[in-house]
């Protein structure tokens, strides 16, 4: 979406030249195979792991830190690889929106326009919104598997469902507010109370 934002702000007019559907499947291929280059080692490290008595996963969901947290053997590799990953997507993401962003604001900056520059930023702001409350909310389920030992099994449950159910339901309220109507709405709403 930052790569999009970045050719619609910036490049209005060329952007179906710049984003052919060739460069689009190039795009999709480079997140098939971000995906799938994070996601493979975790099911190949977990099946290298004894699992013994104790088969049930202490979560909701299955994570795969709570996967390697019921074996008996060691998990010093799968933490480290974890961590590591998460470190380097979650870095490598923010690296190409920050730039991204950045250009973005230059551009806007350098437009005449005060409409055009509220109409750019506002587009921009929901986004941002949306990416940091989307990494951060995976941030820090990932921390809180990895150095939340010291907290109890339901606390530890509640918090780690955090990251499957905030973004997707702050998303909608994130780019509705976009829109007048409902911000005024919400405005009347909140201020009834």
């Amino acid at each position: 979406m930052a790569i999009d934002r970045y050719i619609a702000i910036c490049h209005p007019l060329r952007y179906a030249t710049i984003l052919t559907n060739g460069r689009l499947a190039k795009l999709g291929l480079m997140g098939l195979i971000r995906a799938v280059s994070y996601t493979l080692p975790m099911p190949l490290l977990l099946s290298k792991l004894p699992f013994c008595a104790n088969h049930m996963i202490p979560n909701t969901y299955c994570e795969y830190m709570s996967v390697a947290k019921i074996s008996c053997g060691d998990i010093t590799v799968n933490k480290v690889y974890g961590l590591v990953a998460v470190i380097l997507v979650i870095g490598c993401d923010m690296m190409v929106i920050g730039l991204s962003y950045t250009l973005i604001l230059m551009a806007v900056l350098q437009i005449s326009s005060k409409k055009a520059h509220h109409k750019a930023l506002n587009t921009c702001i929901a986004h941002i919104c949306v990416i940091l409350v989307s990494y951060s909310s995976c941030l820090f389920s990932n921390l809180m598997h990895r150095y939340g030992q010291g907290m109890s099994p339901p606390i530890h449950i509640i918090m780690s469902n955090v990251y499957f159910i905030i973004p997707p339901t702050l998303n909608p309220v994130i780019y509705g507010l976009k829109t007048k109507e409902l911000r005024e709405k919400v405005g009347k709403h909140i201020c009834k109370r």
